[in-house]
């Protein structure tokens, strides 16, 4: 992998997200990234119920059709279509609101609490000015994290006893 470009990857989420919508499924993820002869595009799509490989199939190729008019990326690319699985990336405030409960993983841009790796219970999230507030707990401990801190999160999957 040599690049990853920020400006593809939002003009294609753009276009994923529109084309979502109206199929009713929600974008959860884009990954654009330069490889050494073409371009990777992955598309993480959700829908109550889950994804199916027909939906997937669906998406590919209409997201296809629509990559190839506006030339994104430019040149050749591979494009990916899933489901985002049970490790499932939280990136939007509706993730963090929605996912309340659930045991998360959380890489911070610092050190909170003396780290920069959390593995816990997301408790809330906390909208207002700015940001907003990611509430996680961590061994018994509630740690109010500035969502711009947030690197990456995730669901952490966990069997049922």
């Amino acid at each position: 992998m040599a690049e990853t470009s920020g400006s593809y990857r939002e003009e294609i989420a753009s276009l994923a997200d529109a084309l979502l919508q109206a199929e009713g499924m929600e974008l959860v993820d884009v990954e654009c990234l330069r490889m050494k002869s073409r371009w990777l595009v992955r598309i993480f799509m959700d829908k109550p119920g889950g994804v199916t490989v027909d939906d997937c199939a669906l998406i590919s190729e209409q997201l296809g059709d629509v990559l190839d008019v506006h030339d994104l990326p430019p040149g050749a690319y591979t494009l990916e279509v899933s489901s985002p699985g049970l490790d499932r990336p939280l990136a939007k405030a509706e993730d963090f609101l929605r996912f309340r409960g659930s045991r998360i993983d959380c890489r911070l841009k610092e050190k909170v609490a003396g780290s920069r790796h959390l593995c816990g219970i997301l408790r809330d999230c906390l909208l207002g000015e700015g940001p907003g507030i990611v509430v996680i707990e961590v061994d018994g401990e509630r740690r109010s994290i500035p969502r711009d801190l947030i690197l990456k999160a995730h669901l952490v999957y966990e069997e049922e006893p």
